[in-house]
């Protein structure tokens, strides 16, 4: 059932899919990844999966941190359609926010999103597959875990 999840859940599925020592290193890969999307996806998408989310996750949905790119004045008048950035930016992010290499996070990222999808309605990851380019698309389980 979605938005049932708990969090141990969450980042236990992820540290076993990922194959990952520690739940230390899924949590990272968790913040990360999540961080990353919620950069690339518009406010509404990132709301609505951080509502059926584990608090502990959807804070990283709700927790957009592209200081670089502009002002919280300017972040906050620009949130509609997320930011514009393509499958190397997006693994060289969640490379940087998980200290591991592009490779690596992408790795990572895979089994967030895999765990993602079994957590949250299946309309919403259709929605969050539609507001992705190609390119990240490809990072998503090809199967749907609810159908």
């Amino acid at each position: 059932m979605a938005g049932a999840m708990r969090y141990e859940e969450f980042t236990g599925q992820v540290q076993a899919r990922a194959d990952l020592g520690s739940r230390q290193a899924a949590e990272q890969a968790v913040r990360a990844t999540l961080e990353t999307v919620a950069e690339r996806v518009p406010d509404g998408v990132a709301d609505h999966l951080a509502a059926q989310l584990p608090h502990e996750a959807a804070e990283s949905l709700r927790r957009v941190v592209a200081v670089h790119e502009m002002s919280p004045h300017e972040r906050a008048e620009g949130r509609t359609s997320g930011e514009r950035f393509d499958l190397p930016v997006f693994a060289g992010r969640v490379a940087w926010r998980g200290e591991t290499s592009e490779e690596e996070a992408l790795r990572r990222a895979g089994a967030v999103l895999e765990v993602l999808d079994a957590a949250v309605a299946p309309e919403l990851m259709r929605k969050l597959e539609d507001v992705l380019p190609p390119d990240i698309r490809a990072v998503l389980p090809s199967g749907r875990a609810a159908t």
